[in-house]
């Protein structure tokens, strides 16, 4: 294995494709800093033009000036940011099939695996190959209006129906595996990953689901109804939001960055994707541990299993 400096042989060059919010100053040194480190490895780098434009970077770096295919061909997509740049992040590992790993530069970061200060550590991982590959469920997403496709989409956390005037609630009728479960009016409705139940899922209510745990979540978003309960569901089942005729029109978002409208009548279908996400891992941390520290959850008192 080479030294902490040592670069290595050319025949051995690797590639990353690495993404960072550059709108944050502590972004632009950190990615600086990582692709500096990953060259002198002799790592190739990749970067999108529109990003390179704020940082200073060798002339070897690799500047693409299209998002499509950006990450085909390398290693990893290393992604310096918080939870929104991360999940942009995502739709590059999962068009590409490469494993993310993440660096937390914002406040909770679920799905980074590293924070500001282990920039050293990652890339040592990465220079190393020591790192795990596990895969996150998706949702595939598709949109009818007089019951033909308008749009598709899908999510690594959550697709969200919701209302799209303040003053006026959405009124919806959800649905399991073609059977109706409950009309009501509310804010909307969250169909989550396990991955997303950390998010906007939780926010509204919903369960905590560990991300081994193969499921589907269905989360009433301020729901006027006697029974507007969170589900949780077989990761087989379809899970549907109608949006009622007489309602004003509503909106899908998915992972709170793309936006469709809604008009009264549409129909929204949520699946099991059919690709995953891949995230790559540097520790052997339990999700427990993850929690308590992501939420900063007080454990005090705890004295374990007897031994």
């Amino acid at each position: 294995m080479p030294g902490p400096d040592a670069p290595i042989e050319p025949s051995a060059r690797r590639r990353v494709f690495l993404l960072a919010h550059t709108g944050r100053d502590a972004a632009v040194r950190s990615a600086e800093r990582v692709v500096g480190k990953l060259l002198r490895f002799g790592i190739e780098v990749r970067v999108l033009a529109e990003e390179a434009a704020d940082l200073e970077l060798p002339e070897d770096v690799d500047v693409v000036t299209s998002e499509k295919g950006a990450a085909d061909g390398c290693e990893l997509v290393v992604v310096l940011g918080g939870d929104g740049t991360l999940l942009r992040g995502a739709d590059f590992a999962r068009a590409s099939g490469v494993p993310m790993l993440g660096v937390n530069l914002g406040r909770v970061g679920f799905l980074a695996e590293a924070e500001r200060d282990d920039l050293d550590k990652v890339v040592h991982g990465v220079v190393t190959r020591s790192y795990e590959v596990e895969e996150r469920m998706t949702l595939d997403v598709l949109v009818r209006n007089n019951g033909v496709i308008v749009h598709t989409d899908w999510a690594l956390n959550e697709a969200s129906v919701e209302k799209a005037a303040r003053e006026r609630m959405l009124e919806v009728v959800t649905e399991v595996d073609n059977r109706p479960v409950s009309r009501f009016g509310g804010d909307g409705v969250v169909c989550a990953t396990p991955t997303g139940s950390t998010a906007y899922a939780f926010s509204a209510g919903g369960p905590v689901v560990w991300p081994e745990v193969a499921a589907l979540l269905m989360v009433p978003i301020s729901a006027h109804a006697l029974f507007a309960k969170p589900l949780v569901t077989s990761p087989d089942s379809v899970l549907a939001v109608e949006v009622q005729p007489q309602t004003p029109h509503g909106v899908l978002w998915c992972d709170g960055r793309r936006t469709v409208e809604l008009p009264a009548g549409a129909r929204v279908e949520v699946r099991r994707g059919a690709v995953p996400v891949r995230l790559a891992r540097l520790h052997h941390s339990s999700f427990t541990d993850r929690l308590v520290a992501k939420f900063a959850l007080p454990v005090a008192g705890w004295r374990g299993a007897p031994r």
